[in-house]
């Protein structure tokens, strides 16, 4: 079976851990730190926090942007479930906007037309969270206006993105956006085996993020409500939690943003063919966001109709090929559905999950593994 996406993990990768695992620290101990700021510099960002998931990670960006009960933020509805389950982990209400059909992402269209309903109604987001679907930036720009222009707070989900650029500048950096958030699963551009990152240039922002990770907990003396009683003393400043990433993830992902140009460049050269060995096929290949370079965690294809949709995905699986399909959407979830969203709620996210399959696509996948998923479509397809 191939699979639709897998990690790479070299010698270098297997050395960088044991060296941890031999060390006086396995958990906050030197490495995360130095991570954290080796991405943050990779990226250009003022500062960056290290958790245990991107999952955690947006649960403290929403807690930091001071989300709550009442509140209410809009996502996308193809993505997958964390970017708005951290919504409901705040105690907020979520809702949805319409994707762009072509790049996955939110569309900015539907988005403009959303908020100008959304004010004459007085219920509009507290925040937003912008998808990078597939590696590639949404229109972080128009995105980004249209939120200031509303008083709204922005939370990017580039989970899929980092390596990606969107302006000539890199997915991360957060011009767009209060608080950028990566993943680092197995599957994706780099691996911490699981682990996220929370990224920003506010640094009240990034001391929040920072305490709500370790159970809302301080050592800092310049944070505390009184002097501290002495050198062994804490403070809990409020409810946070054990969200911390260990050393041994953070040294592997030290070792892997090594890699990270190499994977990015590799993604790009088995997108590139793919594109031009699908465009004769009854299908149709992912779009393009302009001024977005992808990073390409996913390469999603779109069958000319629904009717041949399950046929094609098992005929797939059935000569080897492990696709997938990203994603279900989010509002027909059960738990969505009894909160009150429905089939038909957002036309262009069913469209596509009607239509959508994930084909492989990853850093080391060969060139022969790529003729092979070539030659299953076409058999799958005709």
């Amino acid at each position: 079976m191939i699979p639709y996406g897998r990690q790479i993990i070299s010698d270098a990768d297997i050395r960088a851990v044991t060296d941890v695992l031999r060390s006086d620290f396995l958990t906050q101990g030197p490495a995360v730190p130095r991570f954290e700021q080796a991405v943050a510099a990779r990226v250009g960002a003022g500062h960056a926090v290290a958790v245990n998931s991107a999952t955690s990670a947006l649960h403290i960006a929403c807690l930091a942007l001071d989300l709550g009960p009442g509140d209410l933020l809009w996502t996308s509805p193809i993505t997958f479930v964390a970017s708005a389950n951290c919504a409901r982990y705040c105690g907020a209400d979520v809702d949805f906007v319409d994707i762009d059909p072509e790049t996955f992402n939110l569309c900015p269209d539907a988005l403009a037309a959303k908020l100008a309903t959304a004010r004459a109604a007085g219920r509009l987001p507290k925040v937003i969270v912008a998808v990078h679907m597939c590696g590639q930036s949404p229109d972080m720009a128009r995105i980004a206006a249209l939120a200031c222009a509303h008083g709204i707070r922005l939370i990017e989900d580039a989970s899929h993105s980092i390596g990606a650029e969107y302006l000539g500048a890199p997915v991360g950096n957060c011009a767009h956006s209060d608080i950028t958030v990566f993943s680092f699963h197995p599957v994706k551009i780099i691996t911490t085996a699981e682990g996220g990152m929370a990224l920003t240039n506010d640094a009240d922002l990034a001391t929040r993020m920072e305490r709500l990770r370790s159970h809302g907990i301080t050592r800092d003396a310049d944070q505390m409500t009184h002097a501290p009683d002495g050198p062994w003393y804490y403070q809990q400043l409020e409810l946070g939690w054990n969200y911390r990433m260990t050393e041994m993830q953070a040294a592997l992902g030290l070792n892997q943003l090594d890699q990270l140009d190499a994977f990015v460049t590799r993604r790009r050269e088995l997108a590139e063919a793919y594109d031009m060995a699908l465009s004769e096929l009854p299908l149709r290949i992912p779009g393009r966001q302009e001024g977005a370079a992808s990073s390409w965690h996913l390469y999603v294809i779109r069958l000319d109709g629904p009717t041949r949709h399950r046929a094609v995905f098992e005929g797939l699986r059935a000569q080897g090929i492990g696709v997938n399909l990203h994603y279900i959407p989010v509002h027909l979830q059960p738990y969505y559905r009894e909160l009150g969203f429905n089939p038909g709620d957002f036309p262009k996210a069913e469209d596509y999950y009607s239509r959508a399959i994930s084909i492989p696509l990853h850093a080391g996948l060969s060139d022969q593994d790529q003729g092979r998923v070539l030659a299953a479509l076409k058999v799958a397809l005709s």
